[in-house]
Parts: structure tokens; C-alpha cells; sequence
């Protein structure tokens, strides 16, 4: 076991823990996060990528910072697909809701509260979800170095 995996199991995340897309999770586990990447997608932009493996790099500029990062079409694709109003609907499975606030936001730590403000659900229920024993899609507690 990692020691950040260690440390996350022995924190106890209250609504001020902040939680994050820990894209690690998903390598260690096996699993195909492009292909679930794909789900957050409309319909008609899901077809284009299916069957891609790779798809070319883009210049991206983060409207908040300035600053330029290369991405790859598909999470061009999802920032695009993150401003439309359906992105996260009140249907929204509550993982798959927070799960697309860290896509639109570029994976940027949220407590449980602030989550509640963005996709509406109550902050005790994002908290039981995230805090549980099971890592829904790689969302997890972001771990604090106490040096």
C-alpha cells in the first residue's frame, strides 16, 4: 500500500475536507478512465471519439489563470460539454454529478458544501458517499501533510 493511500484510510473526512479526482486511483485499479471519460459526453461528441485510443493535442488556455496547458481533444471535448445545461441535471447519478464538477473545474478540491451548492444534493449525502469505504470513480480526500 502506498503511504497516500494509507493516509487517506485513516483521515475521517468532515465538510471541510476537501476531495479531488485522484487519477492515480484509476491506473492502480485497472481501470479504463477514458472510456468513462467518454460516458460525460453528448451523444453526438461521444461517437466521434469512440474507437480513438489517442486524439491530438490542443493549445488551452484556463480562463481563470491565463495560463496555456496542451490537452487532448477529448478533454477539450468536455469542457466544451461542461457549460451546457444538461452537463448536471437534477437525473445526474450523484458520483457521475460531482465526478463532472472536477471535470469542469478542472479537477480543483471541493469540500462536501461546496459540492452541495453546485449540483444541489444535501452535503451529508455527498459527504457519506465520498467518505464511505468504497472510492467511487477515484474521488477521494485530498491528504494534508501534517510536517
Amino acid at each position: 500500500m502506498t503511504p497516500d493511500r494509507t493516509a487517506s484510510h485513516r483521515i475521517k473526512p468532515t465538510f471541510e475536507t476537501k476531495f479531488h479526482i485522484d487519477y492515480d486511483w484509476w491506473k492502480r485499479e485497472g481501470r479504463e478512465l477514458r472510456v468513462y471519460l467518454l460516458s460525460h459526453l453528448p451523444p453526438e461528441e461521444h461517437d466521434r471519439f469512440v474507437g480513438q485510443t489517442e486524439t491530438e493535442e490542443i493549445d488551452w488556455i484556463d480562463p481563470e489563470t491565463g495560463e496555456v496547458r496542451q490537452i487532448d481533444m477529448l478533454q477539450r471535448a468536455i469542457q466544451e460539454a461542461s457549460q451546457r445545461d444538461d452537463f448536471i441535471t437534477p437525473h445526474t447519478s450523484l458520483v457521475d454529478a460531482v465526478f463532472r464538477v472536477f471535470l469542469a473545474n478542472n479537477n480543483t478540491p471541493l469540500t462536501p458544501l461546496e459540492l452541495s451548492e453546485r449540483i444541489g444534493r444535501p452535503p451529508m449525502t455527498i459527504l457519506r458517499t465520498l467518505a464511505g469505504r468504497n472510492v467511487y470513480k477515484g474521488i477521494r480526500p485530498i491528504v494534508e501533510d501534517s510536517d
